[in-house]
């Protein structure tokens, strides 16, 4: 296996460093628009891996031009791209793997587009339509596209697949449930304001009408920030308000699992939620490049773009943030032996362990480690596959005990967890 790896942001720099320590692939190349990017991570990787490290390469590449994506594909013959960019790329990366022959995989689909006239109907462009329009066309080509495959959207629908297989006759609901105690201080001790995962993505799903699914409804919208609830995480998180929330999953799960309703919601907190609608207030988060002036004359940037480039980089605070991310599935139903049962399956990542085992904080790592598992997976044939598909399509089982197995014994040494409630 020979991978194009697309960005060497934070989750691109975890992603490799979580793959120096397995030796299913044979090389993995680090691109990026900003060489140097790549280049420090191979120089991170290589500086602790010795000759392990060898296996990775840097690259330049541009990915918003499918040709330069499937030129450097074709250039290192890579068998997979993996896209670890901004969502707003994935059209264009999800061509560029198309036309060089290659496999892919992704963490966010392509974006929704709701209707003009109307905010909240979904006669617009759902997450991943432009990718499941597509599927026809893989197929054909006998190539495997695995969107969704991060830890929400990831391991939050592998836990999906394992409860409709080994834990339910049938499913009630699906509930993603996402909460965290992180707090990110500056020098002085001060707690500030600071996203744990990109401001641009981040104001994309949570501004855009959410989506729930129902079986007799189908899909639907409602208002941002709908439907709040309290939610209990464990291993100390604790409650948190959950609110709904535009995610992959709601789009996803219902194409291979069995439920009556899917739901995705997200511990955001009073301030964020505050941040974020001054920032729609102010029109911060639009994506359309307005004429602004400068030291060197007028020139044209998107304000999201301005946003992002004003916060600290998500990569970057790991040394002054302290606490645990939890992403998992609250499921209810009917359990196998035919009593009324609920769940919650999830994956707690600790930020004070990422950073001294990976140099990584937490939330990126944990969205870094699902992708490298479904590619060793891939690696060895245990999941195989052509067209679009999900991580609903794939066996869960086998992702779970690769996840959990200690790294002594050839796993990942990431236990996951069961609570009945």
């Amino acid at each position: 296996m020979r991978i194009l790896l697309v960005g060497a942001g934070g989750v691109g720099d975890a992603i490799a460093k979580i793959a120096a320590r397995r030796d299913f692939f044979e090389t993995i190349v680090v691109s990026d628009y900003d060489l140097s990017r790549a280049e420090r991570t191979v120089a991170s990787v290589t500086a602790k891996h010795g000759d392990q490290g060898a296996r990775f390469v840097a690259a330049k590449i541009d990915a918003s031009d499918p040709e330069s994506v499937a030129s450097v594909a074709r250039e290192h013959a890579a068998t997979h791209v993996m896209n670890a960019v901004e969502p707003k790329f994935v059209p264009t990366i999800f061509a560029g793997a198309l036309a060089a022959g290659a496999d892919y995989l992704d963490m966010a689909m392509s974006l929704s587009e709701p209707h003009p006239d109307d905010p909240y109907s979904l006669t617009g462009v759902k997450l991943g339509d432009d990718q499941f329009r597509q599927a026809g066309d893989w197929e054909s080509a006998g190539r495997l596209a695995l969107v969704g495959m991060g830890v929400e959207p990831g391991l939050s629908d592998v836990f999906a697949r394992y409860a409709a297989d080994e834990l339910f006759s049938s499913i009630d609901e699906l509930g993603v449930r996402d909460g965290a105690n992180l707090v990110v201080r500056d020098e002085n001790g001060e707690e500030i304001f600071a996203p744990s995962f990109s401001i641009w993505t981040t104001i994309e799903e949570c501004l855009n009408p959410p989506v729930v699914w129902e079986k007799d409804r189908g899909w639907f919208t409602t208002p941002p920030f709908s439907e709040p609830e309290v939610f209990d995480f464990p291993e100390g998180i604790g409650p948190v308000e959950c609110v709904n929330v535009e995610h992959e999953e709601v789009l996803l799960m219902p194409r291979w699992v069995d439920a009556k309703r899917v739901t995705f919601k997200y511990g955001l907190g009073d301030e964020f939620i505050g941040v974020l609608k001054t920032l729609h207030k102010l029109h911060l988060d639009a994506t359309e490049p307005i004429r602004v002036r400068s030291a060197n004359g007028p020139v044209e940037v998107a304000p999201r773009d301005v946003v992002a480039a004003a916060l600290p980089d998500p990569a970057s605070i790991g040394p002054r943030m302290t606490g645990k991310t939890c992403a998992g599935l609250w499921v209810t139903g009917t359990g196998k032996d035919g009593k009324p049962r609920e769940v919650y399956l999830y994956h707690v990542s600790d930020n004070e362990w990422t950073m001294a085992e990976y140099d990584s904080q937490c939330v990126v790592w944990q969205t870094a480690l699902n992708p490298v598992i479904a590619l060793e997976l891939l690696s060895t044939g245990v999941w195989s596959g052509s067209g679009v598909l999900g991580p609903e399509a794939f066996p869960a089982a086998p992702f779970l005990e690769l996840m959990a197995k200690p790294e002594a014994d050839g796993g990942y040494g990431q236990a996951w967890g069961l609570e009945d409630r």
